[in-house]
């Protein structure tokens, strides 16, 4: 399909910029160039009852600083369902701050808590520091649910691109710790061990994240191409330490057409449905990765967050008055 005409204006002004691609930058240059430009064509914040930082502990002592968005008041008589978010970055770049507007239309939209996890990120912290941080802050705030008003059998997780794949695993480490999640939000989640699909060979170059872009987090990311392996890492076809996805959580999943990732997150969908696990799969024509925080200047991305706010209202069960 084409790309959609805003999408297309969007790719257009990026060429016109010539700015530097991250791939060519160091890691704090590459963050700064993200925080300038994360939120520019992202929806307006939506207004919360209140947000709060709190720390949570890592496993290795170090803390986790995590942002909870209220919609409304709190309440420990009726305690409320909620979101964990893992943010979209390729585990260099991205925090709560370039996901909040995107945290706040989920929690409005949803009428539900988020949860926003600012996970270690490379290459400072290599794997599995953010997996390891994802999956602390879940078993934490599922542990400490009920003193922050937040109801524990009412929990998904979610997250965009890194935080997808970041999300996914945290579904199926949940299921091995008995912690019963509702829902795995997964907005165009990287899943393949080596981008060697026909979409990355296609989708390479001009449509904002390049294949070389990738590869440069990833080698920002990993201690070695061994890492790759791990499934952890590659949660679709990943040889080492492999598990069977019998009955993780069922999964949303958000598929861009023109995103290089298009087609390991079409394979994914297939693993799940395979193994068992109920899988709502949105195909976006028109649309190219990060196409999610586009919804200030592309209409029909209101169509896509629409679709991910029904998805998590019905799987965590909010009633229709909320």
């Amino acid at each position: 399909m084409p790309l959609n005409p805003k999408i297309a204006q969007i790719l257009e002004m990026v060429a016109r910029a010539k700015r530097p691609p991250y791939h060519t930058l160091t890691p704090r240059e590459a963050r700064a160039a993200y925080a300038t430009s994360a939120q520019i064509l992202d929806v307006a914040p939506a207004p919360m009852y209140d947000t709060q930082d709190i720390e949570i502990p890592a496993r290795d002592g170090a803390t986790l600083r995590t942002r909870l968005y209220f919609p409304f008041e709190p309440s420990w008589t009726q305690p409320a369902p909620a979101l964990v978010y893992f943010h979209g970055g390729g585990f260099t770049v991205g925090s709560i701050e370039t996901h909040d507007a995107l945290c706040r239309k989920l929690a409005h939209d949803a009428c539900c808590v988020v949860a926003s996890v600012d996970y270690r990120l490379a290459p400072e912290h290599r794997f599995p520091v953010a997996v390891n941080d994802a999956f602390d802050a879940l078993q934490w705030l599922h542990a400490q649910a009920e003193t922050l008003g937040i109801d524990p059998a009412r929990l998904a997780v979610g997250g965009d691109s890194a935080g997808g794949t970041l999300a996914t695993v945290c579904a199926a480490l949940a299921r091995d710790a008995g912690i019963a999640l509702r829902l795995q939000l997964l907005i165009y989640p990287g899943t393949s061990a080596r981008q060697q699909s026909e979409s990355h060979a296609r989708l390479a170059e001009g449509f904002l994240l390049s294949g070389e872009t990738i590869q440069w987090f990833f080698a920002q990311y990993l201690q070695d191409d061994g890492d790759r392996d791990d499934w952890r890492f590659a949660p679709l076809d990943g040889t080492r330490g492999m598990p069977d996805f019998t009955g993780v959580a069922p999964a949303w999943i958000a598929a861009a057409d023109h995103d290089p990732l298009f087609d390991e997150d079409i394979a994914y969908a297939d693993k799940l449905r395979a193994a068992g696990v109920p899988v709502s799969l949105r195909r976006y024509e028109g649309m190219i990765h990060e196409f999610f925080k586009m919804g200030g200047f592309v209409p029909e991305v209101a169509q896509a967050h629409a679709e991910a706010v029904d998805a998590l209202r019905s799987a965590l069960e909010v009633p229709d008055e909320r």
